[in-house]
C-alpha cells in the first residue's frame, strides 16, 4: 500500500492527459482522475507489482470513463470540443491545424479513439493497450492501423471540407 502511495503522484501528470483525450472538460477530466485515484487507493491490493502501475491506473480510468457514458447515455458529451480559452497556440496557422486534427480524432469511432490515444498519445505499448481496454492485442493493432488510416483520409480532405463539417456538427450539438 506504502509503495503504491508513493507512486501514485508521478503517474498525475499521465492520467491528465489520457484524460482529456476521454473528456474534452477539464473539469471533467480532472473528476476523472480524481476517481481513478480514489478507487486505486480503495483496491492497492489488486495491483500486481510485478506490472506497470500506468497501464493499472489507465485500466481503472478507461473503466471508470465507460461506465460515465453507461450511464449519462449521451454521445454528445465525447464529441464537446475544449474550451477557446484553454488552449493555447503559437501562431494561427499552428492553431488551425491542430484544431484539424482534434477535429479528425473525434470523428474516429471510440473505439479507435482509445486506441489511437492510449499507443500514440500516452506511449503505452500494444501489450499494455490490449490489457487496459480488455481486448487481445490483434484488435489492438488492427483498431491501430484502421484510426491511422482514418485519419489519414480525414486529414486529406480539404480545409473547407473539414470547416463545413465543423460548422454543421456545432449547429448539431446546440440544438440537440
Amino acid at each position: 500500500m506504502d509503495d503504491i502511495r508513493l507512486r501514485l503522484p508521478e503517474e498525475i501528470p499521465h492520467l491528465r492527459r489520457y484524460a482529456r483525450t476521454l473528456v474534452s472538460n477539464p473539469d471533467e477530466a480532472d473528476d476523472l482522475v480524481q476517481e481513478c485515484l480514489e478507487r486505486a487507493l480503495s483496491r492497492a491490493s489488486q495491483w500486481d507489482p510485478n506490472k506497470g502501475i500506468r497501464s493499472w491506473l489507465f485500466g481503472i480510468m478507461h473503466n471508470n470513463f465507460v461506465s460515465a457514458i453507461r450511464k449519462r447515455k449521451r454521445h454528445s458529451e465525447l464529441q464537446r470540443r475544449y474550451p477557446e480559452e484553454d488552449r493555447i497556440y503559437a501562431n494561427y496557422e499552428h492553431h488551425c491545424e491542430l484544431d484539424r486534427v482534434h477535429l479528425a480524432v473525434n470523428k474516429l469511432p471510440p473505439d479507435q479513439r482509445a486506441v489511437l490515444n492510449l499507443v500514440a498519445v500516452s506511449g503505452l505499448s500494444y501489450e499494455e493497450t490490449s490489457e487496459v481496454l480488455s481486448i487481445p492485442v490483434g484488435t489492438v493493432r488492427s483498431r491501430l492501423s484502421r484510426a491511422r488510416e482514418g485519419l489519414r483520409s480525414l486529414l486529406s480532405a480539404t480545409p473547407a471540407d473539414v470547416e463545413s463539417d465543423k460548422e454543421y456538427h456545432d449547429g448539431h450539438r446546440r440544438s440537440a
